[in-house]
């Protein structure tokens, strides 16, 4: 798969992930598991590069006395997610049309 299109993948996977609850990085690679295997060493950079882009904040807590980062999807993330829902018909629509699916009329 083209190295540039996955790693968008992977951020809107993140990003889904932590839609409707804060999260922590373990956690997140328990969520996505069933949909992507990603390990912690890719995780962390996403999360930092997601971070930098304005789509998600970061508060540490205590947790069992260590330090936990939990991560937040904000009003950018959420709108990411929705920009790559509306993409992702188009890129539907050229498999069809690439593994010979149904034809795309004009109306």
């Amino acid at each position: 798969m083209d190295t540039q299109l996955k790693r968008g993948l992977l951020d809107v996977c993140v990003l889904a992930a932590i839609k409707d609850a804060d999260s922590y990085g373990y956690q997140i690679i328990k969520d996505v598991k069933p949909f992507v295997e990603i390990a912690e060493s890719t995780l962390y950079p996403i999360l930092r590069r997601l971070e930098a882009a304005g789509q998600l904040t970061v508060r540490s807590a205590e947790y069992n006395g260590r330090l936990r980062k939990y991560y937040h999807i904000n009003q950018a993330g959420l709108d990411r997610l929705d920009q790559f829902r509306n993409e992702w018909k188009e890129v539907a629509s050229i498999y069809n049309f690439v593994c010979g699916g149904t034809e795309h009329e004009e109306g």
